[in-house]
């Protein structure tokens, strides 16, 4: 499984738009921001060494991978900055902390659709990890075409003062809707793109390439299933 973690530097930091004294008076004490970073780098491993036990024991036990990839990242300086301030409150640690889950996110890429339940169920399973919200939006797609299964759960982390429950995101999703997510996002957040002629032509033609990956993800579940009453796979 692959890994792809990115963290922030303190220059990425000096380029937050603050103007306010409240922000000037964080980053003079920058310090407590840097190391709850790090806290939720430390609650992204801990996740992803879950995973990766789960998915060598299904290896060694089945023979195949549910787990096709792992993708991690850390939010980014100025989006956890601008989303604060979009739900009205100040950037400080703490606010962080309380208001935000997505500041540490874990991507799960997945085979077949069945393997994203199973992993869910068995994330879910584990007695020290405590699920806060799911949002199924492959049974619920949204209404750009996006699918995928998030979850928000917190997982106690063991540091040198304690242990600190930390909150993470988990989107778990099949080969082909990461696909589809992937480029989606590419070609959607291209600046000046709604104001190009055909953009809702563009729109509905990625709505309709979402309908037939899925369609395929479908019939690839099918083949397994059927597969699967004469050879376990």
């Amino acid at each position: 499984m692959g890994r792809k973690e990115s963290s922030m530097t303190k220059d990425e930091v000096k380029k937050l738009r603050m103007n306010s004294p409240e922000s000037l008076q964080f980053l003079n004490n920058a310090t407590k921001f840097y190391n709850l970073m790090m806290m939720y780098r430390c609650a992204i491993r801990e996740i992803q060494t879950k995973l990766e036990v789960l998915d060598d024991e299904f290896s060694v036990e089945n023979n195949r991978n549910p787990i096709s990839f792992i993708k991690t990242r850390i939010k980014q300086p100025n989006s956890i900055y601008d989303k604060l301030q979009k739900m009205g409150y100040e950037f400080t640690t703490e606010n962080i902390q309380t208001y935000l889950n997505d500041v540490a996110g874990v991507r799960i890429v997945c085979a077949f659709i069945d393997d994203i339940y199973m992993i869910s169920d068995l994330i879910t399973q584990q007695d020290d990890i405590k699920v806060i919200e799911i949002k199924d939006y492959i049974k619920n797609p949204k209404s750009n075409g996006y699918r995928s299964y998030h979850m928000i759960v917190e997982i106690p982390v063991f540091f040198a003062k304690g242990k600190t429950p930390m909150r993470v995101e988990l989107q778990i999703r099949t080969n082909g809707m990461d696909f589809w997510a992937t480029l989606e996002h590419q070609l959607r957040y291209k600046k000046g793109i709604e104001e190009m002629p055909g953009y809702d032509e563009i729109s509905e033609e990625l709505l309709h390439s979402a309908r037939a990956i899925i369609e395929a993800d479908n019939e690839m579940q099918r083949i397994k299933d059927k597969i699967g009453m004469f050879h376990e796979i």
